[in-house]
């Protein structure tokens, strides 16, 4: 019961390799991979993303502006106070 946690059983006939953690370049092919990457992903999903919020987004103003018109006072309404 003394193992530690990961070594709570041992497999016989079976070979496993593992690099450490500690060995590993975190920032390998960050630049050459990582960054086209992202670029590739970015422009495929371009086309599911700016079009519903370009809609949203001039509904939303047309609301306000049309909110703002409402809100204004009438001044034929108040010609004759004095």
């Amino acid at each position: 019961m003394g193992h530690g946690f990961g070594e709570l059983f041992k497999l016989r006939g079976i070979v496993t390799y593992r690099i450490s953690p500690f060995e590993l370049k975190a920032f390998a092919g960050v630049i050459s991979h990582g960054f086209p990457n992202t670029v590739r992903r970015i422009a495929e999903n371009v086309l599911y993303i700016v079009p519903p919020l370009a809609v949203g987004y001039l509904v939303y103003d047309q609301a306000e502006r049309k909110h703002h018109q409402l809100m204004l006072k009438n001044p034929a309404d108040y010609e004759n106070d004095k």
